[in-house]
């Protein structure tokens, strides 16, 4: 099969350009032809990219529907496989020429106009369809605008209707977990276009465990944006009245702001914030860590980094937010907390460093959970089948 991928970005970035990359190196592995129709690139991990794209075709600015057509006529894809692309122009190109269309779908960009599918003030989740509510009283029609200048931008709810209705029109659109299948349905997509297919993180190190020490270690691993609830953690933690060490891994725009509430809520000396660390070096926190607290409030559509952690047999307690519950099951492979609540979230933490048999039992359970239910090959496997049913379809 000839597949061409089409991501708004060139180069490693975060967990959307992670699958891409993943994904397009195994399929070409097995046999397969790899291009690409790109945007900018990243400056990350480029060259890795030219090696499991040899056709490349770059976007520009403005109207790219030329570069879309171009990109067909040169390569002549059997199949598109469409990852984070906002450009009307080139989704519109890619549906009219017939081509059978896969996409991704990341995260919720494609139905929500502020994407991130809960209120801004009050963190609310959102449980409705794009409908003129989101204009009012939702008010999702003014967004932060993340690329400089003014800091608010204008987001178009017709332009919002247009792209949900021409993402109607794609062969397939494979999500993570049920609940953002049940999202695609509440948006008007058919469910037989909708296929689950979760991107599975690689086998971690089969003799790395814990050892559940008195250090009573926490981890949090991600990035530190209000969406994630790091200062909702952090208030989590001011209540526990045990000892105990956490160290958050990652760097975000809201980092400066936890740092000081950390210091206004008494936790300095317990809670270090570290930034950015590499895959490698995690492993060393993973080796004295009780327990993974997943803070995230916003609707996370599957949350990798639990099953991650998973596959290192560790306990996760999460918040109940988004697609979490396909995999994290309450009291089997951790704890679900209902959303927002504190005193729970602390409660949970608490029992993990209270009781290591009980941390290590959740762990054991969730680290054979993830080795049976997400096993990388048989994902790569399925993909390729997708990509087979679709072409079949086509042509009949």
């Amino acid at each position: 099969m000839k597949i061409l991928y089409l991501h708004e970005r060139f180069g490693a970035l975060a967990g959307a350009e992670a699958n891409a990359h993943i994904t397009a190196t195994e399929l070409g592995l097995k046999g397969h032809t790899m291009g690409i129709l790109h945007g900018p690139g990243t400056g990350k991990n480029e060259p890795a990219w030219e090696k499991t794209f040899p056709a490349r075709f770059p976007l520009g600015t403005g109207d790219n529907s030329g570069a879309a057509r171009e990109a067909l006529q040169r390569f002549k894809p059997d199949a598109v496989y469409v990852h984070k692309m906002a450009d009307l122009s080139v989704i519109s190109t890619l549906v009219e020429s017939g081509v059978p269309l896969v996409r991704m779908v990341h995260d919720h960009d494609i139905y929500c106009m502020r994407s991130y599918k809960y209120n801004y003030f009050t963190r609310k989740i959102c449980t409705r369809a794009a409908t003129p509510w989101c204009i009012f009283p939702c008010l999702a029609s003014v967004v932060k605008n993340s690329g400089g200048g003014f800091p608010l931008k204008w987001v178009s709810y017709s332009e919002k209707q247009r792209e949900i209705a021409l993402n109607r029109r794609f062969s397939r659109m494979v999500v993570v977990t049920e609940y953002m299948k049940e999202e695609l349905l509440r948006n008007g997509f058919e469910a037989r276009r909708i296929e689950i297919h979760a991107p599975v993180p690689r086998m971690g190190d089969p003799n790395l465990r814990s050892g559940f020490s008195d250090r009573n270690l926490i981890i949090y691993a991600g990035q530190i944006i209000r969406g994630k609830g790091v200062d909702v953690l952090l208030e989590s933690l001011a209540l526990l009245d045990v000892k105990f060490e956490c160290v958050i891994l990652g760097d975000g725009n809201h980092r400066a702001t936890c740092e000081e509430l950390s210091r206004k809520l008494g936790l300095a000396d317990r809670v270090t914030f570290k930034g950015f660390i590499p895959q490698e070096e995690l492993k060393a926190y993973y080796r004295d860590c009780s327990v993974v607290a997943l803070s995230s409030l916003w609707p996370e559509p599957i949350a990798t980094i639990g099953l991650e952690v998973m596959r290192y047999a560790l306990p996760v307690v999460a918040f109940d937010a988004g697609g979490i519950k396909d995999w994290l099951i309450d009291g089997e492979h951790g704890f679900l907390v209902p959303w927002m609540d504190r005193r729970q979230f602390a409660a949970r933490i608490k029992q993990c460093l209270t009781d290591k048999p009980l941390a290590k039992k959740l762990g054991e359970n969730g680290f054979r959970f993830v080795s049976e239910r997400y096993d990388f090959d048989r994902y790569i496997c399925d993909l390729e089948a997708m990509f087979s049913r679709v072409m079949t379809e086509k042509r009949h």
